[in-house]
C-alpha cells in the first residue's frame, strides 16, 4: 500500500488577532513539496503576517500550521528548519560574501572541515563564484540578494521563505532576479513561499498563488487559473489591468450568462461558485488585452461583441500602447486597451474613431456584492 505524503506546508482555519483587529481570518490551504508558493496581496492584506506565522515568528491565534504533516505550534522559530531572505537582507557588512554563506553553518554546528566547500558550492549556484572574499559594500544590489539567497539555503532547508527581498531593487534588476529565484528554486527542488505585491513576480516564478485582501484568501490557484479565471472582482482587478463594468443579469444558465450594459445586452462567463439570478445587480470584467481594437475602416471579424468608440487617451510604452477608449453603447463608459500588434507602428491619436470588440469567454461575469 503507497503511503500518502503530507504536504510540506499545510494552514488550517488560521487566524491571527492583535487586540480586537484581525490579520488573517481563517486562512487554509496546502503546498506540496519541491513547489513555489506566492501569496500576494496590497498593503494590509495579511500576507506578510501569514509568512511570520508560518516563520514561527507570530502563534496563531487559533487554527494550526503543519510543517511536513507536523505542527509547529510548541517548535521554536530557531529549531524550524526553515531559511529566509527579508526585504532588508540583514547581511553582516564586515564579513565577506563566503563569511556571510558560512555563517548559518556554523551556528548550526556543521563539520568545519566541510563548510568550505558547501560555501563554495552554493556560491557557484548563485552565479558568485569568484566573489568569494568581497565584503557586502563590494557588491551590487543584484549580488547582495544572491548571497542572501546562497546563506539561507546552504543549511538545505525544508523550506524557504521570501519577504518581499527584490521590493527595494529598480524593475530591470528585480525581473533578473525573478527569474534567478525561479531557476534556482527548480534547480534545488526546495519548497517555497514568496510574499510580494508584484503581480508579475507572482505570476512568473510560482506553481501556485494566493490573492489575499482584508486578511482573506480571496483565491488559491496555478497563475494560468488566476489570471484567466479570477474568483470575485478584487481577484480580477488586483492581477493585470481589467475594466469593470456595472449592469443587470438578464439570463444566466450552468454555463455562461447575458447582462444588459449600458443600451445592449452582452453574453460572457461566470464561475458558478456563486448563485447568479435574473434581474440581480452584477460587475463585468475584462482585461485590457483582451480587447481588440482597430480604425474605424478596419473589420472586427471573429469578434462576438463590436462597438464603435472615440479614443481619449493614447499612451506608448514601448512594447504596447495602451489607449482609453469611451464607448457610448455602454452607457459612456471608458475603457482601457492594451495593444501589442508589434507589426502595427502607428499609434492612434486621441480624438480618432475606431472599433473595439471581445469574444463572449473573455467577460468574466460576478456578483456586484461578493
Amino acid at each position: 500500500m503507497t503511503e500518502i505524503q503530507a504536504a510540506a506546508v499545510s494552514a488550517i482555519n488560521v487566524e491571527m488577532t492583535f487586540g480586537t483587529f484581525k490579520a488573517v481570518k481563517d486562512a487554509s490551504f496546502e503546498l506540496q513539496n519541491g513547489k513555489f508558493l506566492t501569496i500576494l496581496g496590497p498593503s494590509g492584506s495579511g500576507k506578510t503576517t501569514l509568512l511570520r506565522l508560518i516563520a514561527g515568528f507570530l502563534t496563531p491565534s487559533s487554527g494550526e500550521i503543519l510543517i511536513n504533516g507536523r505542527s509547529v505550534r510548541a517548535v521554536a522559530a530557531n529549531k524550524r528548519s526553515i531559511g529566509m531572505v527579508f526585504q532588508k537582507l540583514a547581511l553582516f557588512p564586515h564579513m565577506t560574501a563566503a563569511e556571510n554563506v558560512a555563517f548559518p553553518l556554523k551556528m548550526r554546528r556543521f563539520d568545519a572541515r566541510t563548510i568550505p566547500d558547501r560555501v563554495a558550492q552554493y556560491l557557484k549556484l548563485v552565479r558568485l563564484d569568484g566573489f568569494e572574499n568581497r565584503r557586502i559594500h563590494e557588491l551590487s544590489g543584484g549580488q547582495q540578494q544572491r548571497v542572501a539567497i546562497a546563506r539561507a539555503l546552504v543549511f538545505e532547508p525544508d523550506l524557504l521563505l521570501l519577504d518581499e527581498p527584490l521590493a527595494a531593487l529598480d524593475r530591470k534588476l528585480r525581473e533578473e532576479m525573478q527569474l534567478e529565484f525561479r531557476r534556482i528554486q527548480k534547480e534545488l527542488g526546495v519548497t517555497t513561499i514568496n510574499v510580494t505585491h508584484d503581480q508579475r513576480e507572482a505570476l512568473v516564478v510560482s506553481d501556485q498563488v494566493i490573492v489575499m485582501n482584508d486578511g482573506e484568501i480571496q483565491q488559491n490557484a496555478a497563475p494560468t487559473q488566476m489570471y484567466r479565471m479570477p474568483s470575485n472582482p478584487f481577484v480580477a482587478n488586483f492581477i493585470g489591468v481589467t475594466n469593470d463594468l456595472s449592469g443587470i443579469l438578464t439570463r444566466v444558465t450552468s454555463a455562461d450568462a447575458t447582462a444588459r450594459f449600458g443600451n445592449v445586452e452582452l453574453m460572457g462567463v461566470h464561475g458558478g461558485a456563486v448563485a447568479l439570478e435574473d434581474g440581480t445587480p452584477i460587475k463585468g470584467a475584462i482585461r485590457a488585452e483582451q480587447i481588440r481594437i482597430a480604425s474605424a475602416e478596419q473589420s472586427m471579424a471573429g469578434l462576438d461583441a463590436d462597438f464603435r468608440g472615440t479614443v481619449l487617451d493614447a499612451i506608448f510604452e514601448g512594447e504596447r500602447h495602451v489607449y482609453e477608449v469611451e464607448v457610448p453603447e455602454l452607457g459612456g463608459e471608458s475603457l482601457k486597451i492594451i495593444h501589442h500588434d508589434r507589426n502595427d507602428q502607428s499609434a492612434l491619436e486621441p480624438g480618432a474613431l475606431v472599433h473595439i470588440g471581445w469574444k463572449n469567454r473573455d467577460l468574466q461575469i460576478f456578483p456586484a456584492k461578493q
